[in-house]
């Protein structure tokens, strides 16, 4: 990091000097070193600040047995350190770097936190999904029967199910991208559930897609000339995509529709 800069070694020394760098590097230590010498550690805390305090990469290794950072001498000599040793020295030098470093950890959250909410809804689908066929099997199918006609009933009770939970997928390849699931009576009243998509495909069409399917379900199942009340919930930032639809948002934030059957 500091090969090609003028007076590097020096650079490093300077920074060892700050006692919040002493502090940094006692903290990893004491975390991934087990020979690490935390009395040492203290004796350098006590020392450092003050002007007269000095200390090289050298020393703090003999020191204190530290394995974080190294100094190696000869052809392919220079001072090494593990990752994060390295990322709080590049922050400190250039404060530039340190606000870039910020910014993609914000960037990295926000992601990592569409994607629990994805797996989240995933996973709650899948429970859902085995509470209703495990209540099947134990609620309504009679003890004395055979195997036989327990699979026949289970199969016709399945079927029900599937009616009153109308599921869409989409995948690309072997890997599910999007999906949404509706419940409702087969008559005038549905519920939208779930309208999921993978961050890294929406902006795509694929919502609309989804919404689409939904109504076609139940356009194709309507009585032709009725209008079927159509319900939902919806996070402030995604209204305005259902109002594309027609879906009009009340102050708790559930979107309603009346869609009239062909």
């Amino acid at each position: 990091m500091v090969r090609n800069i003028e007076n590097g070694v020096v650079l490093i020394e300077k920074w060892l000097r700050n006692k919040n760098t002493i502090e940094f590097l006692g903290i990893w230590e004491e975390l991934y070193n087990e020979q690490f010498d935390y009395d040492e550690y203290c004796s350098i805390m006590q020392e450092a600040g003050l002007n007269r305090f000095a200390m090289s990469v050298k020393q703090w290794v003999e020191r204190t047995n530290s394995r974080g950072i190294v100094a190696k001498a000869g052809r392919y000599g220079g001072t090494y350190a593990y990752k994060d040793i390295a990322l709080e020295f590049a922050s400190w030098v250039s404060p530039k770097f340190k606000l870039y470093l910020i910014k993609e950890f914000e960037r990295l959250k926000k992601e990592e936190e569409k994607q629990i909410g994805w797996n989240a809804k995933r996973e709650l689908a899948k429970i859902n999904d085995r509470i209703h066929t495990d209540a099947i099997k134990e609620k309504l199918i009679p003890r004395q029967v055979t195997k036989q006609q327990t699979a026949i009933m289970y199969a016709s009770e399945a079927d029900v199910l599937n009616v009153a939970l109308f599921r869409v997928s989409i995948w690309d390849d072997d890997q599910i991208i999007a999906m949404a699931r509706m419940n409702g009576d087969m008559g005038l009243n549905y519920y939208i559930k779930d309208v999921v998509v993978r961050p890294e495909y929406q902006h795509k069409g694929i919502g609309r897609m989804l919404i689409n399917e939904l109504q076609k379900f139940i356009n194709d199942n309507g009585v032709k000339g009725t209008e079927i009340f159509v319900e939902l919930c919806a996070a402030p930032d995604k209204i305005p995509f259902y109002e594309k639809f027609g879906f009009e948002a009340n102050e708790a934030q559930r979107l309603r529709i009346f869609h009239r059957v062909n």
